[in-house]
């Protein structure tokens, strides 16, 4: 008797709907100048305050969920500079004279560049057959495989960049 009482219980918690437990009140703040804030616990007295619904609805559970209305959408306020701003830019040592894609044409056209590194010749024309330095700056010397070929050098500034 005692058992059939336990499954009984046992049966009706697993039965007894639970509330949503993912739901929380959400606050959309927006102050005078248009800045969006989403916090739990409230606006401040000198902006607007919207109540978000913040649910997570399981998926499948048969409960249309609306999606973003493009209409709604406003336009932020451009620049009237016209201004570029750059955040951040990977340096590549060697001042940022080419694009990745414009090194990589070179490398695979065997062509040498101003702006190239000592990796990127040796990328594109293989170990130097010699290498001089004078001053700090290096030279790379390449002779043609071929009887009676020609040579051709490569020099870098001391920073290892190719110059010309």
């Amino acid at each position: 008797m005692r058992g059939q009482h336990v499954a009984a219980l046992l049966a009706a918690a697993l039965l007894y709907p639970i509330a949503d437990s993912s739901a929380a009140s959400v606050f959309r703040c927006v102050d005078a100048d248009g800045h969006i804030t989403f916090t739990r616990h409230g606006c401040n007295d000198d902006q607007q305050q919207h109540l978000q619904d913040a649910r997570n609805h399981t998926p499948s559970s048969g409960k249309p969920i609306p999606l973003a209305d493009p209409g709604r959408r406003t336009t932020a306020a451009s620049a009237s500079s016209g201004e570029v701003v750059i955040v951040g830019q990977q340096d590549d040592g060697c001042g940022n004279l080419l694009t990745s894609s414009e090194r990589r044409q070179a490398i695979i056209r065997k062509e040498v560049r101003r702006g190239m590194s000592r990796t990127d010749v040796e990328s594109s024309l293989g170990k130097p057959d010699r290498v001089t330095s004078s001053n700090g700056q290096q030279r790379y010397h390449y002779r043609e495989k071929r009887k009676g070929g020609s040579s051709r050098q490569v020099s870098f500034d001391e920073a290892g960049c190719v110059k010309k």
